[in-house]
Order: structure tokens, then C-alpha cells, then sequence
């Protein structure tokens, strides 16, 4: 068939706009447009041999249980691994589900985890108080300066873990630095990517070992379901991330993976777009007299700006803000928002501001939260798909009233 002769016909060759909506894509018998859902549990087997074979890894492409691999989940895999350029890829249930196997699936007991000391939450909870519980070691560094990660390796150092830009301060973190530090150590070098995107940057070209999204931001993007992934080589995805995935089941439901496919469909449209409002605001918020700073990568006003246009194409949708007066004036310029929801989600396309202070760091101290940033005034804004107009018209309104 001709088609076959196409260099189209190789998803490799296809640009990232057509990755997105038919990368991994697989056709039943009926030749359906839309990806198909496999709402099903388990697989029957044409004979005793056969299952005996394929529980043995000795028959490629099948399933056994969808605990495992199912077939819609393969496709959301497959596609996402195009998009990021990995060889291959695991689908989760959550992001922080993906975090937690990323890491641990990486260490033993008597091992050792150096981590940028400005992380999600939870990110840090893996790390810092998780982990330790199996006999796993950490040490937190400012990640701001790659020879802080240089000059707490050790041995026994098996993971560096990273985000970038990171949550909720918008710190960034050489990537290609810190690639280069672990692997001269032996250790590998993890880097959850959401805050940037898949579009925006890619950490495997800049040497990471593994990159984590949550789906839940950004690839689903429209506030409708949870979903994880981690995208790296064949070997390590395939090895340790498949291993401790099959037998903790954290799995991505069928269900999900569907709708993060069809949320794939309109990704670059949707970051593109929220994007653009996000440097219009940015721009808009900077100079404002109850503003304290705006944190964006690719304002000029950023302390890493050189960096952040060396290793991200653009700013992405999250920018931060540093009202004046603090708690009380933040939470009066929140709730002051008409258009703008509080929320603690982000990358939807409904834009969404949160206090980091007291939702996703809640559980912080104080003195670790003034020490990565997280102050009283503090503000996370996720720029979603509204007319930046009538954004920049609602957050002025907002200051209006502190």
C-alpha cells in the first residue's frame, strides 16, 4: 500500500501538533475516529500456553491485566512519550501517584535523594519524610545554585530530584547543571515538568533520567480528571517504574486515559493561548503600586530571566504574586476576584489563584516556608482560556480593594 511508503506513516516524523492528536493511536476492527475505551478488567487467553508465555514477557504487545497495560492507556502513553521525545512511558492515577514511584522506585534502603528545598508539598513530602521511613536518606539544597547539589552528594546518592520552574515561586534549576552533577555521581536526575509543559521545555534533551507530569494540569486541562505519567528510556521505564507500578497499583483508569487523550487533542492550542495571556498579565501586574513582584520566567524582571530563556522556550501559564500587606490584603484582593476562581488546581482553562501559604504548603513551618518563598503575601495565579482583558480588568479590580 502506498500509504506505508509515506514518511508520514512513521509517528516520529510527524510534528508535534500531529502528535498530539493521533500519536499511539490504535483502531479496533470497527475503524473508529475516536479512540476507543477498553472498560475491561482483565483479558481471556486463546489457550493455556499462551497465558504461560505472556506472564513470561514472552509475547510483546499483550495484556494480561489491566492493572498492567490496557489498550487505551497504551495509547495515552505512546502518545505522550512522542511528545516528549522519551522512549517510553508509565501512566498513573495521580501525579503525585506518578511522583512517589518516579523517586521510590529508584532507591533502596541505605540509599541517598538530594532535592531542590522548593518543592510541591507533597513532592516534598516523598522526599523528605516518605522515603526516610524505608531507610532512604535526604538532604534539600537551594537549588538555585547547581554546586549547592555538587556539594551534597554522596556515595550512596542514587536520585536528584528537581522542579523547575518550581511550585508556587517560579525558582528555576539548571537543568543540564544538575543532569551533568548527578551522573557524575552515578545518581539519576528526576525532574517533574509541569509548571513548564511538555511544550515548553524538555528535560531529556537536557539530560534528565525521568520527567513526571500530573495530567491532571495542563493535558487534561478542563478540571475533569486525575492522571499521572513518567516518560524516560526503555530501560528504566520498562525496569524499576514498571515493576514497582504493576505491584503498588496506582494505575491510570481506562476511563481517564481517554480523557486525557482527548485533552491532548487541543493541548498546544490551550497552552499557547493561555500563555499568551499569561505574559499580558504578567506585564499588566508588574508595575502595580499593591504589587509587591510578579514572578514570571520570561518577564525581564525575573532574577534567573537568562536562564529561563536558555532552557524554556516560553514562560508557560503560572505566574506568581506578591501582594502588599500580606495575608489579609492577599485574601481580600482573592476574594474580590470575579472571574479568577480560588483554587488550589492549576494549568485548567479556567484561570485559578491559590494562597500557598495556607493550602498547598499548609503543612510546611513557617520558617521552611519564608525560607523557599512561600511569605504571607504570597499569591499563585494559573492563567486559564478567558479574554485576558477581562482577567487584567478582574485583578485590578481585586487590588482595587486592598
Amino acid at each position: 500500500m502506498s500509504r506505508d511508503k509515506n514518511p508520514l506513516h512513521d509517528p516520529s516524523k510527524r510534528g508535534a501538533a500531529t502528535q498530539m492528536v493521533h500519536g499511539g493511536g490504535k483502531r479496533s476492527p470497527f475503524n473508529e475516529t475516536s479512540e476507543a475505551i477498553f472498560l475491561n478488567s482483565g483479558y481471556s487467553y486463546p489457550s493455556s500456553e499462551h497465558a504461560e508465555l505472556l506472564f513470561q514477557n514472552k509475547i510483546p504487545g499483550a495484556h494480561n491485566y489491566s492493572r498492567f497495560a490496557n489498550p487505551t492507556v497504551d495509547m495515552f502513553q505512546e502518545r505522550m512519550a512522542l511528545i516528549e521525545g522519551a522512549e517510553a512511558g508509565r501512566a498513573f492515577a495521580s501525579g503525585m501517584a506518578a511522583v512517589t514511584n518516579a523517586v521510590m522506585s529508584q532507591v533502596r534502603a541505605g540509599d541517598h535523594i538530594v532535592a531542590a528545598q522548593a518543592l510541591f508539598g507533597g513532592c516534598r513530602y516523598v522526599v523528605e519524610d516518605y522515603a526516610p521511613r524505608f531507610g532512604v536518606e535526604s538532604t534539600l539544597v537551594d537549588g538555585r545554585d547547581p554546586e549547592n547539589f555538587a556539594r551534597a552528594m554522596r556515595p550512596n546518592t542514587k536520585v536528584v530530584f528537581i522542579e523547575t520552574p518550581t511550585n508556587p515561586t517560579l525558582e528555576l534549576v539548571d537543568i543540564k547543571a544538575v543532569a551533568d552533577i548527578a551522573h557524575a555521581h552515578g545518581a539519576k536526575l528526576i525532574v517533574d515538568n509541569v509548571f513548564s509543559t511538555a511544550l515548553y521545555q524538555k528535560p531529556l534533551q537536557l539530560g534528565a533520567d525521568l520527567v513526571t507530569y500530573s495530567a491532571t494540569k495542563h493535558i487534561d486541562g478542563q478540571g475533569r480528571v486525575l492522571g499521572g505519567i513518567v516518560l524516560g528510556s526503555k530501560a528504566l521505564i520498562e525496569g524499576d517504574v514498571h515493576t514497582f507500578l504493576r505491584q503498588t497499583g496506582a494505575t491510570l483508569s481506562a476511563f481517564n486515559a481517554w480523557v486525557l487523550l482527548k485533552g491532548l487533542e487541543t493541548y498546544e492550542l490551550r497552552i499557547r493561548q493561555m500563555t499568551d495571556s499569561a505574559e499580558k498579565v504578567a506585564e499588566a501586574l508588574a508595575s502595580h503600586p499593591k504589587v509587591g513582584r510578579v514572578i514570571y520566567p520570561h518577564h525581564p524582571s525575573h532574577p534567573q530571566y537568562e536562564l529561563a530563556k536558555r532552557q524554556m522556550q516560553r514562560g508557560s501559564t503560572l505566574l506568581a504574586i506578591e501582594v502588599k500587606g500580606g495575608q489579609a490584603a492577599a485574601f481580600t484582593f482573592c476574594d474580590s476576584l470575579a472571574v479568577v476562581l480560588i483554587s488550589n488546581n492549576l494549568g485548567d482553562a479556567k484561570s485559578l489563584i491559590t494562597h500557598p501559604r495556607t493550602t498547598t504548603h499548609a503543612r510546611l513551618t513557617e520558617e521552611v516556608r519564608l525560607e523557599t518563598g512561600v511569605t504571607p503575601g504570597l499569591l499563585r495565579l494559573s492563567v486559564g482560556l478567558e479574554s485576558p482583558d477581562d482577567l487584567i480588568a478582574d485583578l485590578m479590580y481585586g487590588l482595587d480593594q486592598v
